[in-house]
C-alpha cells in the first residue's frame, strides 16, 4: 500500500516541474502566447494549492480510500486530455483538472498513511519514505520531461501518467 501511495505522490509532485522542459514546444504546437503559456503551469499549481484543504477535509468526510481514488481517477483523465490537447484552452483546462485531482488526492493519500500505519515509529518511517518519494519527483521532472521531449514528444509527459495512475485505481480497490 505504501508503494501505491508513494507511487501517487511523486507523480503527482512530478507533474508540477515536468511541464517547465516542454514548454516551447507546446507553444510551438498548439500555438500558444507567451502570457497563455504561463496557464499550463500556474493552472495546474493554482488548483492544487488551492483545493488542498477541501481535499482534506472532504476526505475526512467522504472517506480517504473514496477521495484518493477519486482524486486519481479524475487526475488520470485530466493526463489523457492533456495529451491529446489539440488547442491551448483544452490544455489549459486539463492543467486546471489535473491539479484539481491533485488536491483531492494528496491529502487522502497522507491520511491513508495515519490510517494504516498506527504504531507512531512506523508511521514516522512511512511518512518520511513517502516524503522522500514526493520530494524525488520534484527533482525528478526536468529530467523525465527532457528524455521523453527529445526522444519522444511533449505528449509523453502527460501519458506517462496514465499507467501509475490505471495501476493504482485497480490496486486500491
Amino acid at each position: 500500500a505504501l508503494g501505491v501511495l508513494g507511487l501517487i505522490q511523486f507523480m503527482l509532485i512530478l507533474d508540477v516541474t515536468v511541464v517547465n522542459v516542454a514548454l516551447p514546444r507546446i507553444k510551438d504546437d498548439l500555438g500558444f502566447t507567451e502570457s497563455g503559456l504561463a496557464w499550463v503551469v500556474n493552472g495546474y499549481v493554482l488548483m492544487a494549492g488551492g483545493l488542498l484543504l477541501l481535499g482534506g477535509r472532504l476526505a475526512d468526510i467522504l472517506g480517504r480510500r473514496r477521495l484518493f481514488l477519486i482524486g486519481i481517477g479524475v487526475f488520470a483523465i485530466a493526463s489523457a486530455t492533456c495529451g491529446a490537447a489539440v488547442n491551448p484552452s483544452m490544455l489549459v483546462v486539463s492543467r486546471f483538472l489535473q491539479g484539481a485531482g491533485e488536491a483531492l488526492a494528496a491529502p487522502a493519500s497522507l491520511g491513508l498513511i495515519a490510517l494504516l500505519f498506527p504504531d507512531p515509529r512506523e508511521r514516522m518511517k512511512a511518512l518520511g519514505m513517502w516524503g522522500g518519494i514526493a520530494g524525488l519527483g520534484g527533482t525528478s521532472g526536468t529530467v523525465i520531461s527532457g528524455v521523453l521531449v527529445d526522444f519522444a514528444s511533449w505528449r509523453w509527459i502527460f501519458f506517462i501518467n496514465l499507467p501509475p495512475g490505471t495501476l493504482s485505481l485497480v490496486a486500491l480497490r
